[in-house]
């Protein structure tokens, strides 16, 4: 081996890699290739053009593979959840700032070409945190439809095997089988495998879980993408943190992110109440996406059982509570302004007195003719 020249030190490491059968891998060092110093600019491209379209790949996910998916050899259950053409089951609505960094990752894979001429690779370790039903799970599916990859979705309740010495094998399976193709690798709640090592409640066994997790991750290859999610970030150990390229809070959502959150739910499920969204988004800011859609659901059920009007049971999800003084004037002036109850309703909804509603509903509409 020391024999070698540089080019032949190449070729011999890119036929071992292949010969092991490890997609990502060889791909992984092809994009090195295109980095290096020395190569033409033709040879670059080709590669990335290669890579890109990727003609030959044979996925494990084709039903006439015989690679299965990884399964706890105790309980035979599968360890992931594999959507093999995931779609978004609503609209992503997200604050500006989260959404433009969600579009850079796509983008970087969608067109690697000028970071590998800069020198650099995709962004392949995201880490997402933030409360439940803040749209963590629903932007990891959105990113794998963007980029037309399966998601592929670890199953946390299944890798945890009754045997504790089997959990840390599950999980290099688990990420050894996702390594071997394009794909999104999702693992939710991951504060449940990557706890803090120095949490005196944790057995032995946990924490060489999280030993297992930091090298999977040091290896996990560029030209795959990792996302993790976790609705309790403060859990996590501190050397996982540092693993993750790219670190994204999701908070809940503010009111023009409620507003179009509602906006999308009404137009796809009771366009006639459309009219609602500015109301309830001035009065359930502070819910999460997941808590609003849960109360709207509930209203039109009870609305379908009575045979009832929406508006009659979304009323009832109104609320002022925690919300300034000028917070309720503002929902009390709305409601009646849109026609949606009456000022006697708005005062006993909101508190706020029928006099103010009156005098508010004036200054708009003097405000307006001029």
């Amino acid at each position: 081996m020391e024999q070698l020249n540089k080019l032949e030190e190449d070729f011999f490491h890119l036929a071992r890699i292949a010969l092991s059968d490890r997609t990502q891998d060889v791909q992984a060092f092809l994009y090195r290739i295109t980095r290096k110093k020395g190569t033409s600019a033709e040879l670059a491209s080709a590669l990335v053009e290669l890579l890109r379209k990727n003609p030959t790949r044979l996925t494990p996910l084709r039903r006439d593979s015989d690679v299965a998916v990884p399964a706890d050899t105790d309980s035979r259950f599968q360890l992931l959840r594999v959507e093999q053409a995931p779609h978004p089951s609503k609209e992503l609505v997200q604050v500006k700032s989260i959404r433009q960094t969600l579009d850079r990752l796509v983008e970087e894979r969608r067109n690697i070409l000028p970071l590998l001429e800069s020198g650099l690779e995709p962004t392949s370790t995201v880490l997402f945190t933030g409360p439940p039903g803040v749209g963590k799970t629903l932007s990891a599916r959105w990113i794998a439809h963007a980029l037309h990859l399966p998601l592929l979705v670890l199953d946390l309740s299944a890798v945890m095997s009754s045997y504790l010495g089997r959990t840390g094998t599950n999980l290099r399976h688990v990420l050894d089988y996702a390594k071997s193709f394009d794909c999104v690798l999702l693992l939710d709640e991951l504060d449940a495998i990557a706890k803090r090592r120095d949490d005196i409640g944790e057995i032995g066994e946990l924490k060489r879980l999280v030993t297992v997790l930091l090298q999977q991750l040091d290896d996990w290859p560029s030209s795959g993408l990792l996302i993790a999610a976790s609705n309790h970030p403060d859990l996590l150990d501190p050397a996982v943190w540092r693993r993750f390229e790219q670190l994204i809070e999701f908070p809940l959502p503010d009111q023009e992110s409620v507003h179009q959150f509602l906006h999308n739910l009404f137009w796809e499920t009771a366009p006639d109440a459309i009219q609602w969204a500015e109301v309830l988004s001035l009065s359930m800011v502070g819910l999460s996406f997941g808590e609003i859609e849960r109360d709207v659901t509930n209203a039109r059920r009870s609305a379908a059982l009575n045979r009832q009007d929406l508006g009659h049971h979304l009323v009832n999800l109104v609320s002022t509570q925690q919300r300034s003084k000028q917070e309720q004037i503002e929902i009390a002036v709305h409601l009646v302004r849109k026609g949606l109850v009456t000022q006697r309703k708005a005062h006993e909804l909101t508190g706020v007195a029928r006099d103010t509603i009156r005098v508010h509903l004036e200054n708009l509409k003097h405000h307006n003719t001029e």
